[in-house]
């Protein structure tokens, strides 16, 4: 998985004005925690961390006034309309943990003929993992899959070192049944005229 390495300011101001100060720097508000120590305010430059979040659970290593910390991201916020990065929570981690994250889900192949709708119940699978070895994606195939059919988390393959962090018979995805077509426009007609028959009888 991706290693990024970037440097954390020491964050003295608080409040929306300074937060806004600090995005118009091009700099996003983060706070670390983790490991039962006291969350530590930062700034993290903002062109830096978008590339890094590109990458899902990416892990980086952050220079903290010269200490480096290994931490993942738990919570990232986003201007609704915008995108742009608001807020950043991150967890500390260390080599040879295992921590709980979500790991996106993407299919290959296709479904069988004749219709059905893919249903993603859960874009993203939990798993626990080691925090230097989490899985970007997760794939699974839907080849020849028919309406009614499911794909449950004990059917998806996981890498070496990384479990089920739902219920195994937990569903994924789902094939819906096609939609049910709109009348005939025959039938239609044939109700308008027994209608208007039964208004002149």
């Amino acid at each position: 998985m991706a290693d990024v390495k970037l440097t954390a300011e020491a964050r003295q101001e608080f409040g929306k004005g300074a937060s806004r100060r600090i995005r118009a720097a091009n700099k996003v508000p983060a706070v670390i925690y983790g490991h039962g120590s006291e969350p530590v305010h930062v700034t993290l430059p903002g062109h830096e961390l978008m590339l890094a979040l590109k990458t899902p659970n990416v892990l980086i290593t952050l220079d903290v006034a010269g200490k480096q910390e290994l931490v993942i991201p738990k919570a990232v916020q986003r201007d609704a309309i915008k995108g742009f990065l608001v807020h950043i929570d991150l967890l500390l981690v260390k080599r040879g943990e295992k921590v709980t994250v979500e790991v996106p889900v993407h299919t290959e192949g296709e479904l069988a003929p004749g219709g059905g709708l893919l249903e993603h119940v859960l874009s993203a699978l939990p798993v626990e993992a080691e925090a230097t070895h989490i899985p970007e994606s997760l794939s699974v195939s839907i080849e020849g899959l028919e309406p009614g059919a499911s794909v449950l988390a004990k059917d998806i393959t996981l890498p070496n070192g990384t479990s089920l962090a739902v219920e195994e018979d937990t569903v994924v995805l789902q094939v819906l049944q096609p939609q049910a077509e709109e009348p005939a426009p025959a039938a239609a007609e044939g109700e308008g005229e027994a209608a208007e028959a039964a208004a002149t009888a």
